[in-house]
């Protein structure tokens, strides 16, 4: 089995992240785990299968799905409304 790297979506807050790494622990054949807290992307690189590494991650209560590109989007999406609502609060109506 070679070696692969599986992007996820993971809903994390707070101490989300330990417990993540904890599913993780459990799994044979992890090399890396890469967490960005702020978009909810999560990485993980070694030789397990992305089924098992999924199903790992649910089982620890933790909602996830594999990242895809609309995630990308939604995520650019969020970035500029909140700077375009940052504008908009700097705005005089009277």
């Amino acid at each position: 089995m070679n070696m692969e790297t599986v992007e996820l979506k993971v809903e994390m807050v707070g101490i989300h992240e330990k417990r993540l790494r904890k599913c993780l622990s459990k799994l044979k054949g992890i090399y890396k785990v890469e967490v960005d807290g702020s978009s909810q992307k999560v990485v993980v690189t070694g030789y397990a299968h992305r089924n098992r590494i999924l199903k790992a991650i649910r089982r620890g209560g933790l909602k996830a799905d594999f990242w895809s590109a609309q995630n990308e989007l939604l995520q650019a999406y969020a970035a500029s409304a909140s700077h375009s609502s940052f504008r908009f609060n700097n705005l005089s109506f009277f």
